[in-house]
């Protein structure tokens, strides 16, 4: 094979490293160049708000690799035979000559960088808006390491007393609770009427309850004006004209490819604004290819197009783009299902696949149940998960997944994903062979149990009322008969407070009598997280009654207000 001498890498952070790196494994011989805007190379992007919040103190943490080497100019040219010069812009693309203008900016030198294969990994700058006022100092984000630098020093000084977040996606919480954990005062304003807008409604709010504890939350509303006093920020004016008096605001409002290079250089951009690639990572140019959060790949469930800026996602495109400008297209990417994963203070919330509401919005019948169960035993200290499953109607394939709570998510999250990859559906994984031991599971898994949810409602075993659907009841008083299943003890604690009936699950068959004559009445029966209103609800269809539907989850996924 007639393989490339000159390799060109445009952007040193996630992707760009990694193809570089994967293209000198290839070919120890050829001449690879990474051009880096940035003073530093292979930055931890996604640990920025964790060094912000003193989870750990050392810098070159964020620049290192697993054994601690820093990931510096020496360390690539030393250790992998690389030429990565930092503080480099790339000005221009010349795709007819094949060179790269570049110029350095601590020098204002200007000069070419000639290529046989060129790989665009020019990342994604935040979104700035177009605001009065956004220019006052004391307004940030967290995308760079200056950033990151920045905030730490405010953590570090212990001198600002309020900030606002504006944003409640993924790194808005991220960074409330670096900079909570700072003893500052939060509040995240959200434009939108949830946090976590990946999430659907009901499991955002669950999610927002919790927060609730630790920060204030705004959401419906917007930035209209950013207040200063002698340049420096002093409050937030919300569009409802509410002020907020802060010295701190972190924009998070998302990312947008950065492309202009790839534009101006006549490589076609696609309607989602990222670079069109192929599988093989190859542009509209068949000696450029792109990786990273400036590319659009295709969604795998409905093969529309999609950004997907995450770090693993540049990681794993970077490695397939480096070994094609070696090998010649060998390997592929074939897209992204979009799973994710954050930390929100104690909680963790993670989604792959379709929510329900996407699925609706494509014309795609879905089916779902949600589970709230321990992610191991109690006697092992389980903690709580709740999890929403999305399946075809007609196919029972599974579409997506959303798990939230102090459990293990992760595990639970990546046992969907793959189930989603591999086009599984419920059928095959109700008798998944997962490992077990007490430290690290129940005896049937969580998503075991999940699917068998599924399976049951499917066989018409288990009706379920989602905490929405039996809201909307109460609230048009519709003439329903609530039974609680739990034991006295925990309705003292807490209650649903809607009028409901206690009756014990172990003392139902001896008190059938205060339940309605009518066995066609409808009866809404739950517990904790309504495994016990399922046992119930199966009792009373042995008895005779006909309109039994169990409250998915429990008081467990209930976001309403509930009584103490």
């Amino acid at each position: 094979m007639n393989q490339p001498k000159k390799i060109v890498v445009i952007g040193g952070s996630a992707a760009g490293p990694k193809a570089a790196s994967k293209a000198r494994r290839l070919n120890e011989f050829a001449d690879i160049t990474i051009l880096q805007k940035d003073a530093d190379l292979s930055m931890a992007s996604c640990g920025y708000p964790y060094y912000v919040g003193g989870f750990f103190d050392n810098r070159n943490q964020l620049l290192s690799t697993p054994t601690g080497v820093v990931r510096d100019q020496k360390f690539y040219l030393k250790a992998k035979g690389i030429n990565a010069l930092v503080n480099t812009e790339a000005l221009q693309i010349d795709r007819s000559k094949k060179i790269v203008k570049a110029q350095n900016l601590l020098t204002g030198e200007k000069f070419d960088v000639p290529y046989d294969k060129l790989i665009l990994a020019t990342g994604a700058s935040p979104n700035i808006p177009p605001i009065e006022g956004v220019e006052l100092e004391g307004i940030t984000t967290l995308q760079s390491m200056r950033d990151a630098d920045y905030l730490r020093k405010i953590r570090d000084e212990k001198k600002i007393q309020k900030a606002v977040v504006l944003g409640g996606g993924l790194i808005g919480m991220e960074t409330a609770e670096a900079l909570q954990l700072a003893g500052i005062e939060i509040t995240i304003v959200e434009l939108l009427p949830q946090l976590l807008a990946f999430l659907d409604f009901n499991m955002a709010k669950l999610v927002e309850n919790y927060v609730k504890s630790k920060t204030n939350i705004i959401t419906g509303n917007g930035v209209a004006k950013f207040i200063g006093l002698d340049g420096k920020l002093t409050a937030v004016k919300l569009q409802n004209g509410t002020e907020i008096p802060c010295e701190l605001a972190v924009i998070a409002i998302g990312v947008r490819p950065n492309v202009k290079l790839a534009r101006e250089a006549g490589l076609e951009i696609g309607e989602t604004g990222g670079i069109v690639v192929n599988n093989y990572m190859q542009t509209s140019d068949k000696n450029i290819y792109a990786a990273g959060d400036c590319v659009e790949l295709a969604n795998l469930v409905t093969g529309k197009k999609v950004l997907a800026p995450y770090g693993d996602l540049a990681n794993l495109e970077g490695r397939v783009a480096g070994e094609n400008v070696i090998m010649g297209n060998v390997v592929t990417f074939k897209g992204t299902i979009q799973t994710g994963i954050c930390k929100v203070f104690d909680y963790n919330v993670g989604v792959t696949g379709l929510s329900e509401d996407k699925a609706e919005k494509l014309g795609i019948r879905v089916e779902t149940v949600i589970n709230a169960s321990p992610d191991k035993p109690g006697f092992m200290e389980g903690k709580l998960l709740v999890t929403k499953l999305i399946v075809n109607a007609d196919t029972c394939q599974v579409l997506g997944a959303q798990c939230i709570g102090p459990g293990d998510v992760s595990k639970q999250i990546a046992i969907w994903a793959m189930a989603i990859m591999g086009k599984l559906c419920i059928e095959d994984l109700i008798n998944a062979d997962f490992p077990y031991a007490p430290p690290f599971s129940l005896a049937i898994d969580h998503s075991i149990a999940t699917a068998h949810i599924m399976q049951n409602k499917r066989k018409g075993r288990f009706t379920g009322i989602k905490p929405q659907e039996l809201k909307a009841k109460l609230d048009q008083k519709e003439d329903i008969f609530l039974l609680d299943c739990r034991g006295y003890d925990e309705y003292e604690q807490t209650r649903l407070g809607k009028g409901e009936t206690l009756i014990p699950l172990g003392l139902l068959r001896e008190r059938l009598n205060e339940l309605p004559e009518d066995k066609n009445k409808e009866i809404i029966t739950f517990c904790k997280i309504s495994l016990r209103g399922y046992e119930a609800a199966v009792v009373l269809q042995a008895y005779g009654y006909t309109n039994v539907k169990v409250l998915e989850g429990g008081l467990a996924a209930w976001h309403y207000k509930k009584e103490k």
